[in-house]
């Protein structure tokens, strides 16, 4: 068997979660079948079982198109250029909506399944705006088209499964396979090394609260940011946040550290995406992580910071609730959502909220160890890469076998 599996990320472009899943994903499928990966980038290699053939956006596009739907334009382009060359592909398999309209046309063109696994959808993100402009309802009805023609949907949570129904209720519920996302456990584990603390101006010798990821209204950066008042002036906040979604996210962010530096002076901003080796570091060392998500599929960060036995303080939306158990592993923060944005009704309130949880570990070294302890052996139970590219298989293997059994 040969799967095609699309993606906007692959190494070494790796900036987000989708990225994170489809590299450990084609790792481990390729230990059971032949793995063709097909990422918007130059990457080309060739290693036993796994191929990977990127490719660019159309030159006319990328270099004669101004705006900010110049994405959704360069997207449908790549997704034109991916599919002109599948031959000997069983199955595809798309990951996100920059390259779900490869797999609709490769099931057209090719007579073949297409599997899409969401990540993240459209119509729960109306922020997408801000960052793709006019784009997003191009990006919208990618998402939509393929959605709605794909033979299975993967969902990577229960929660992303109500809302794949929610926001799309022409799909057949059948239809939806849930199968998590994973974590490679050999490679994050606890480690005492503290090296990438010193170099990013860290004291490794006070307690800190750690953030990472990427600086979107998704992420909640701000809110946490929002919350840091709330807690002693003295308390030490690591932000691990790079890649902003846009120029004003980014300006309002700043804005927000500057002040919030004035009463809390011991704020780490760490302005890039780190390398895994510095993450697992970071996550290793804080007292504990922090993840004020908005809107979370699945969250594969609060997966990195429990194989790192960090207690989690996250928000209870989404698939977050799946992975962190409260009073377990950590601290689930409900809020009310506004039913469009998906941003909190009452912010300020959210802000407090968290900050509490926050400080209830922060003055509890002990339960953050038994957190962090039972995050460990949670991720090992549940979330292993090698059981989420079985159950993968086994769908292709379903899907491949009712093709062949229609007239």
């Amino acid at each position: 068997m040969r799967v095609g599996l699309f993606t906007r990320e692959y190494p070494p472009q790796v900036y987000g979660g989708a990225g994170v899943h489809v590299e450990y994903l084609s790792r481990e499928l390729a230990k059971l079948i032949e793995v063709e990966v097909h990422p918007w980038g130059p990457q080309q290699s060739d290693a036993a079982n796994l191929h990977v053939r990127g490719a660019e956006p159309w030159s006319e596009i990328s270099d004669g198109t101004t705006g900010k739907f110049k994405g959704a334009l360069e997207a449908l382009s790549l997704n034109l250029t991916q599919v002109k060359a599948l031959e000997g592909v069983d199955v595809v398999h798309t990951h996100t909506w920059y390259v779900s309209m490869a797999g609709y046309l490769a099931k057209k063109l090719y007579g073949i399944p297409f599997v899409l696994t969401t990540h993240s959808l459209e119509p729960l993100r109306a922020w997408k705006a801000e960052q793709l402009g006019t784009g997003y309802a191009m990006s919208s009805w990618m998402e939509k088209t393929a959605i709605l023609d794909a033979d299975a949907i993967v969902a990577v949570s229960q929660g992303t499964r109500a809302d794949i129904l929610k926001a799309y209720p022409e799909v057949d519920p059948a239809r939806i396979h849930v199968i998590y996302n994973g974590i490679d456990l050999a490679e994050y584990q606890k480690t005492p090394n503290t090296q990438a603390l010193t170099d990013y101006g860290v004291d490794p010798a006070v307690p800190y609260i750690l953030f990472v990821g990427r600086i979107t209204r998704q992420k909640g950066v701000t809110h946490l940011v929002d919350a840091i008042r709330y807690l002693p002036s003295d308390t030490q906040i690591v932000l691990c946040a790079g890649a902003p979604d846009t120029p004003e996210i980014a300006a309002e962010l700043r804005q927000k550290v500057d002040e919030a530096r004035q009463h809390h002076p011991r704020i780490v901003w760490i302005e890039k995406m780190v390398t895994k080796a510095e993450a697992i570091q970071l996550y290793s060392n804080c007292q504990l992580f922090c993840c004020p998500s908005v809107y979370e599929p699945f969250g594969i960060i609060n997966l990195e910071a429990m194989a790192c036995r960090a207690p989690v303080v996250a928000s209870a939306t989404g698939g977050i609730k799946e992975v962190v158990v409260e009073g377990v592993t950590g601290h689930l923060v409900p809020f009310e959502q506004d039913p469009v944005t998906s941003f909190p009704s009452d912010p300020e309130q959210f802000a407090k909220d968290l900050a509490a949880r926050l400080n209830q570990l922060l003055l509890d070294p002990e339960k953050c160890r038994r957190f962090g302890d039972a995050g460990r052996q949670r991720v090992e139970d549940i979330f292993s890469w090698t059981a989420i590219a079985r159950q993968t298989v086994q769908l292709y293997e379903t899907l491949i076998a009712e093709f062949k059994a229609r007239p």
